[in-house]
């Protein structure tokens, strides 16, 4: 929409208001457009912010492009360069001149190839190639890593030099291909494919910073299909932060240089060092505790471990004390029956005149009253036997005497473990028949169970 100039009249103004008025006449009516033309008059401030001309063969305009924007163009402009800027029609004020805001700058003829390149990006981008969800992880630690650039590329001396600064333990494989020029793409796309059949574990495609012309190579569909088909995680770092190729959208990483997806391929070598450092200090710790626990432990255990013999005198107190309560329970059952023998006797001498009969069922009831107890005797002595028995099988004379030895240590416990004591400690060996002073020479530590 165009802005309407003031109505005539007749008042006076100023040459900064009609500078304003112009200005916004200006700005209002033309809308942000591609301007192309040959650049002269280029000069590069020292603020950052770069002024020309650009011209035809039948006029020319002024041109400004803010530090800000020039910082991101990627090239150096210079007189006589064919261009299209993208601009906003502008009017400076203090000096009354028309000129042009740029914006971005491109080399005259990429406007066919920007529109190419967006064709190319929906077209594979619809297809999936670029989806999420096939992209691959990168090893997490590689052994070898696959180059695919030129041999005579600046960007590979980066590669380099960074991968040999943080990963020197790191091999590289160059696949050398042309990255610029007739053909380049589908060499492009043969190195990649030598590469995957290798036995690398990541690739690293890379170039240096250009135009969109210079960096076509890698917009070509070839490419982005044998990054797609390629059975090793590809990192792209192709250009400029500023440059984006269809090979970056394709990759499974994309890197804003060469330098960046060096430092992205492979992890750096100290930083590994010091976690390993720090994993190793704390397995070590883990282990000196759980050596201390077990240390405990054993203590515990060794504090409830009763002597043999103590134990076998324990057993014996515990039978004889039981020997006691049989013989007395036999003696009180012998004079209940007797008790009670005697007081049938007394109803059989009271009971008349059937006192002979009486005194036979006396003297059946005393035979049974016998025989009774002498069950009972017996009983209870084969239990004692088998008591005394199971006692002797305790006894560790009768250990002994199989061929066994009894072993104490300095302290005069008995030795379970060969891990109580030291070379040099003097033991006590307990035979069937004698002992033997001995001194330990070897220590042999048991056998882990499985």
């Amino acid at each position: 929409m165009h802005t309407a100039p003031p109505p005539v009249n007749n008042s006076v103004l100023s040459v900064s208001a009609l500078n304003r008025l112009v200005r916004d006449c200006l700005e209002s009516a033309f809308p942000l457009s591609w301007v192309g033309g040959e650049i002269s008059n280029l000069t590069y401030a020292a603020s950052g912010h770069v002024y020309f001309s650009l011209k035809d063969a039948g006029a020319q305009v002024r041109c400004v492009m803010w530090r800000s924007r020039a910082q991101t163009l990627g090239w150096r402009l210079e007189n006589g360069q064919k261009i299209e800027a993208r601009a906003l029609v502008s009017f400076y004020e203090p000096r009354g001149e028309f000129q042009l805001s740029v914006e971005a700058i491109r080399r005259a003829g990429q406007g066919d190839l920007f529109e190419r390149f967006l064709q190319l990006k929906a077209q594979l981008e619809n297809e999936g190639l670029f989806a999420v969800d096939r992209k691959r992880p990168l090893p997490g630690f590689p052994r070898r890593l696959a180059i695919v650039t030129s041999a005579q590329a600046a960007a590979l001396r980066d590669v380099l030099t960074t991968l040999h600064r943080r990963s020197p333990q790191v091999a590289i494989s160059l696949f050398p291909t042309p990255v610029q020029g007739e053909g380049a793409g589908l060499r492009i796309a043969a190195a990649l494919a030598a590469a995957g059949r290798s036995d690398c574990d990541a690739i690293i495609l890379c170039r240096g910073g250009g135009s969109l012309e210079d960096l076509w190579a890698f917009n070509e569909e070839a490419v982005a299909r044998a990054i797609a088909a390629c059975p090793l995680p590809v990192i792209s770092g192709v250009g400029h932060e500023t440059d984006f190729t269809i090979a970056d959208f394709a990759a499974d990483r994309r890197a804003p240089t060469p330098t960046a997806a060096a430092e992205m391929a492979a992890p750096e070598r100290q930083r590994l060092l010091e976690r390993l450092s720090q994993l190793q200090a704390r397995l070590q710790r883990a282990g000196e505790r759980r050596l201390g626990d077990q240390r405990q432990r054993l203590d515990w255990l060794a504090s409830r471990l009763v002597d043999p013999a103590e134990q076998l005198a324990r057993r014996h107190d515990h039978l004889t004390r039981l020997g006691d309560r049989l013989r007395r329970a036999l003696l009180a059952g012998t004079a209940q029956h007797a008790l009670r023998l005697t007081a049938l006797a007394r109803r059989a001498d009271l009971a008349a005149p059937r006192t002979a009969l009486r005194h036979q069922a006396v003297d059946r009831l005393a035979r049974r009253l016998q025989q009774a107890s002498e069950w009972q005797a017996r009983q209870r002595q084969m239990k004692l036997n088998a008591l005394a028995a199971g006692l002797k099988q305790l006894d560790p004379q009768a250990v002994l005497a199989r061929g066994y030895a009894l072993v104490r240590g300095p302290d005069g416990r008995a030795l379970r473990s060969s891990l109580t004591v030291n070379p040099g400690a003097g033991l006590k060996i307990s035979l069937a028949a004698g002992s033997l002073a001995a001194t330990v020479t070897e220590v042999v530590a048991p056998a882990e169970a499985d």
